[in-house]
This record gives C-alpha cells, structure tokens and sequence, in this order.
C-alpha cells in the first residue's frame, strides 16, 4: 500500500477575518504543524524591528520566505502541514507550486463583512497583548482589494461565517479532506 499524499492547507484571506483562530484550530484538530506567517513576523519585529510601513513590508517578505522554506522540509519530509498568512496570490502561487510532492492541497479563503473587519482591526489596535507591528490601526483606515484564492491546483473552501453551523459545516468537510475523502462541494 502506498503512502498518503502530504496534505498542504493553506489559510488566507485579509487580516481580522478569522484566519489565525481557524488555523490553530485544524492545526490542534488534526496535531498538524501550523506555519502562521505573523507569528514568524512578530519574532523578526522584536529583533529587527520595522520604522515605517515599508520596512515592514520587507519583514512580511521575508517571514513568508521563511514560512515557505520550513513548508519545504516538512513537506520534504512527508509531514503534512497547515500554512496561515494573508497570501497574495501573484506573488505566492509559485512558493507553493515548488513544494515538492506528491502533495495534496486545498485553500481557505476567509472573508467578513468589511464594516466588520474594520471594527476588529481598530479593536486589535486596542489591545495591549497584540503586537503593535502589525499596524492594525493603519490597515482599519487603508482600503484592501478583496482577497482571492491562490492560482494553485486542490479543493477551495470559503470561510465566510462565523456562526456555529458555518463552522460545523466548514470542519466536516475539511475533515473529510484531510483524511481522505470528497470534501463534498468548494464554498460555504
């Protein structure tokens, strides 16, 4: 019998949708490794710091670099792994077609109401125990171009809810792709 493919789970979408909470959810659901890319970025910030909104976007470029370096060896190494970030598609689609296989992919694209995702970004900007890199309160004043999933071959989930049923549905047929099976129909 031969192995099962490497599962590869990308979850993306805006910041303030819901993409970090889902993660670590399947990460611990399924004792998966879980790459967030802020949580790398938030290492590099407290030891180089970013002065302005370029520097950090260099320190997003280069937390991605590093979230998709550490796919690699695991993914190498037949792990099978949960990836979190905001991904742009132009930009990562190539990172994730050069992960070696045979791997099996899927994308969560999490969206929210933008009125919605503004009120959690100024609440994020609030919070003491959040990071203040993350320049929530500059991202609730910039607009941001929808998020889309990345050009890449496997199943597409949309996240969209945050009710329990939405999230009843969304962990079934994530189940079911993790392990195997037909996820069942892409979307919400």
């Amino acid at each position: 019998m031969g192995r099962r493919p490497t599962r590869l789970l990308l979850v993306t979408g805006l910041p303030a949708t819901g993409k970090t909470t889902l993660a670590r959810v399947l990460a611990r659901r399924w004792s998966a490794p879980l790459l967030a890319k802020d949580a790398i970025k938030e290492l590099l910030l407290d030891v180089l710091g970013a002065a302005d909104a370029a520097a950090s976007r260099r320190l997003s470029d280069l937390s991605f670099a590093i979230l998709f370096a550490l796919a690699r060896e695991l993914v190498t190494a037949g792990v099978s792994v949960v990836l979190e970030g905001n991904f742009r598609p132009a930009e990562h689609a190539a990172s994730v077609l050069e992960l070696p296989g045979p791997l099996e992919c899927a994308q969560v694209l999490c969206r929210t109401d933008e009125p919605e995702r503004i009120l959690r970004l100024g609440s994020r900007a609030s919070d003491s125990a959040r990071h203040a890199g993350h320049r929530d309160a500059e991202q609730a004043r910039a607009a941001s171009p929808p998020a889309e999933y990345l050009n890449v071959a496997g199943q597409r989930f949309l996240f969209a809810g945050t009710e329990a049923p939405d999230w009843v549905q969304l962990l079934e047929r994530l189940d079911r792709w993790w392990q195997g099976g037909r996820a069942g129909r892409s979307g919400r």
